[in-house]
């Protein structure tokens, strides 16, 4: 294998530079030629494509987002388009790809496999840390960081003006953010998709952690809980529970950006090395994970068979210290 393409696909995350510059210069240290696939699949398809070399990721190391861009592709979704993207690879001689994204880019990337045959590593890349296989997804680690930030900041208002606060997370199928976020920033609940709470469940645990006798309160939401949006759950609770002036904070796309941590930054650059000496050994149609501080390669079939359930431990800590 001498020449290996690489991509970012779906929603970015802080770290996945960091990741990029590991496969470029891993790649040239083991005698590759690493080629960028600008936009995703929409770039494959349309054959964006760049040779890159040391100075190609020189100074992106501290970036969030991509410098390889991403892009929705509706056209990769059929066979047809997936042939026009395996055409283009084969024009440009690339003999293995690698992905740095979430489950739907490996889904692509797996459909691609198994109708053209082309060697494949995935790196996991998304802030809701929701991909089995590994401990942590590339991303995360800043993306929580940032709630926190933006919790304490949130805080400070809701002390001065006696206010209950309902701040809304990313985490569409998973409250990993919401969970330890919520555990970091002192709040009285997090409500998660991988749980159903009512409102009258919340109300109850409002009153049960003496909220009126404090000066203010945090509830933490997932954009994905079963109860609705954070605005629609405090509009429900201000119905029934008049105590505190309640406020609705959505952070957003806020989480998505921003200078990745130390850990994404080691994190993607071990996951990026990886990536290269698995493909190079025969790897393919695998996942990059670290475990325990090992590097693994998972199959596609096993990682993407059963969701990565949110740990029962941090739901436990998180009742617990919400008194």
């Amino acid at each position: 294998m001498k020449r290996i393409g690489v991509f970012t696909s779906g929603g970015d995350a802080p770290g996945m530079n960091a990741a990029i510059r590991a496969v470029v210069r891993a790649g040239i240290f083991y005698n590759k030629e690493i080629i960028g696939i600008y936009r995703g699949y929409e770039g494959m398809i349309e054959g964006d494509f760049v040779p890159m070399e040391v100075r190609s990721v020189s100074n992106i190391l501290q970036r969030g987002g991509t410098i390889l861009k991403s892009a929705r592709s509706k056209e990769f979704l059929t066979a047809e388009g997936r042939t026009k993207a395996y055409e283009q690879l084969k024009k440009h001689n690339i003999d293995g790809l690698i992905c740095i994204g979430g489950d739907g880019s490996f889904t692509g990337l797996h459909n691609l496999y198994k109708e053209h045959n082309i060697p494949c590593v995935c790196i996991p890349g998304t802030i809701d840390n929701d991909i089995p296989g590994t401990d942590y997804t590339i991303g995360y680690d800043t993306a929580t960081n940032t709630a926190v930030n933006a919790i304490d900041k949130i805080r400070d208002t809701a002390l001065s003006h006696n206010r209950l606060f309902f701040i809304e997370v990313m985490g569409r199928d998973s409250g990993y953010i919401a969970i330890n976020s919520g555990i970091a920033g002192g709040a009285v609940a997090v409500i998660i998709p991988e749980e159903e709470t009512s409102i009258d469940e919340l109300i109850e645990k409002l009153n049960a952690t003496g909220t009126q006798n404090k000066t203010s309160s945090l509830v933490i939401v997932a954009e994905g809980g079963k109860s609705g949006s954070a605005m629609e759950i405090a509009q429900r609770v201000k119905e029934k529970f008049s105590y505190f002036d309640t406020k609705v904070t959505i952070l957003g796309h806020l989480q998505r950006g921003g200078t990745p941590t130390y850990f994404d930054r080691v994190l993607a650059s071990k996951m990026g090395v990886a990536a290269i000496e698995g493909l190079d050994a025969g790897q393919t149609d695998v996942m990059v994970g670290i475990v325990h501080q090992q590097v693994i390669f998972n199959k596609f079939e096993e990682i993407m068979s059963q969701p990565k359930d949110i740990r029962k431990d941090d739901l436990r800590i998180a009742k617990i210290l919400s008194i």
